[in-house]
């Protein structure tokens, strides 16, 4: 039980409506800072905010002992910095899955969603992980697993990006939290949507993205090929246009 308002470290960039834009497990703020930024350049009008969830970077996760903790925690956040105006949310991964918690707990406070290789319920049909460039030797054990593009350039991505927030990461935190996954759910997401799924993510593939965008109404969905678990960071331009459209259908 917490004693109080958990602290949360963030980042934030530009002005307008609040974006709320939330990595995945095992990272911080910093790779979806990398990913997220160039999506959003050049659009006018949108403040992102980029925090660290509990158990990573500097946000502490004493007293949290769930995902829905956690969604509490982002929760408290989201008035505190977006006040009452309704906000966007964006997530990449695990984050999707507390994206989905903020929504099923104050959907009228969630403007859009955003949810790019999302770690859903009912995932299936995984494919198995294929390197498609570069020569399948570079880096560490975790980036050959992560990337399907083993380039030099998204080896030094995942060295200046990924590495750092995974080091702070707070494993037993997360482990924690990870044992008490699930989240009670919501009614169907009426506003705006971006479900993005990579067609060789050997993570959480691509099926249970596409079941989801079915039964949202208001849900755009693309399967990217030749990209898996990595794909904001090999795909940027596909995902600057998908972006793109979803926030001028937000507006």
């Amino acid at each position: 039980m917490r004693a109080g308002p958990t602290i949360v470290h963030f980042v934030e960039h530009g002005s307008g409506r609040p974006a709320l834009i939330l990595h995945g497990a095992g990272v911080d703020h910093r790779e979806a800072e990398a990913c997220f930024e160039p999506a959003f350049a050049g659009m006018e009008g949108i403040r992102r905010i980029y925090p660290d969830l509990p158990g990573m970077g500097r946000t502490a996760a004493e007293g949290i002992d769930s995902a829905d903790d956690v969604v509490g925690v982002l929760l408290e956040f989201a008035e505190r910095v977006a006040g009452d105006v309704p906000y966007l949310v964006a997530a990449h991964s695990a984050g999707a899955h507390f994206a989905l918690g903020m929504a099923a707990r104050q959907p009228a406070r969630v403007a859009g969603l955003a949810l790019i290789c999302p770690l859903l319920p009912g995932i299936r049909d995984v494919p198995a992980h294929r390197v498609v460039a570069g020569p399948g030797n570079l880096g560490d054990e975790t980036f050959r697993e992560y990337f399907v593009v083993q380039t030099p350039e998204m080896l030094k991505r995942y060295e200046e990006f990924v590495v750092p927030g995974a080091e702070l990461a707070d494993e037993a935190a997360m482990e924690r939290i990870g044992s008490r996954w699930e989240l009670a759910p919501g009614a169907p997401f009426d506003a705006p949507a971006l479900l993005v799924a990579g067609r060789l993510d050997a993570t959480v593939g691509s099926a249970a993205a596409l079941d989801l965008a079915d039964r949202w109404f208001r849900a755009t969905a693309a399967v990217l090929d030749d990209t898996g678990h990595a794909l904001p960071h090999e795909k940027p331009d596909l995902l600057r246009a998908l972006i793109e459209d979803w926030v001028g259908r937000i507006r």
